[in-house]
């Protein structure tokens, strides 16, 4: 995605305020914040080639007409992450820019992988398409809680001479959610551009899209900065 000088500084601060959020309260989506993520989704669809979907008043994936399912509470908005098989990093990606979207938006969020009702869930799959995951939205009973994180050396080849914009891409790559909080990701830079790989576990390619798009978020670069 190509970003202004305003959307950066929106996402950046909503980097730093999202938590995930488990527990939701029964407010509607305000019109204003509904239209936001449905142009977002329309965005992320257009440019992916994704299927991304927008469900809106649908409680039963989530059960949250049950006082508590899987830790969830009260959810009955969310983001039914469909693509074409093969799309775990653009999913990661495009879905990372929508929930922080929400967020500027005082819209809460959890990136949920398992545990929703899959046989009653809402979205169109289509032929070669998978299901990656859900994405619960609401507004929170909390703000939620910072996760333990990683240190920069710890997944970087960060040195104290190295451009301020690579440390600030790497702090906020460190900000952004993993699957179970497992951080498997890696950046070594080569001048002006930069290398991420992703480790070996579950959901790692999704979470580098995820990763990838608050490094460019917090760097100030596009695409171009990667190798």
């Amino acid at each position: 995605m190509e970003f202004s000088h305003e959307e950066i500084k929106r996402l950046r601060n909503a980097i730093q305020t999202r938590h995930a959020v488990r527990r939701f309260t029964d407010q509607p989506l305000v019109d204003d914040a509904v239209e936001e993520l449905k142009e977002a989704v329309e965005a992320a669809n257009r440019e992916g080639v994704l299927h991304i979907q927008l469900m809106l008043n649908e409680p039963e994936a989530f059960q949250a007409q049950k006082p508590e399912y899987g830790n969830f509470q009260g959810c009955r908005n969310y983001l039914a992450m469909i693509g074409p098989r093969g799309s775990d990093e653009k999913i990661g990606y495009y879905g990372e820019w929508i929930v922080l979207l929400a967020q500027s938006l005082g819209v809460n969020s959890c990136w949920v992988a398992a545990t929703y009702d899959r046989s009653k869930t809402k979205g169109k799959v289509g032929p070669g398409e998978k299901r990656y995951m859900l994405i619960a939205l609401g507004y929170g009973k909390t703000e939620g809680t910072a996760h333990k994180s990683k240190s920069i050396e710890d997944v970087s080849d960060y040195k104290e001479d190295d451009p301020d914009w690579y440390r600030a891409g790497i702090e906020a790559a460190l900000l952004a959610p993993t699957c179970i909080d497992q951080q498997k990701f890696t950046f070594k830079r080569d001048g002006d551009k930069v290398i991420a790989k992703s480790g070996f576990g579950l959901f790692t390619s999704l979470d580098l899209g995820i990763v990838k798009c608050n490094f460019e978020i917090g760097s100030g670069r596009d695409h171009s900065v990667w190798e």
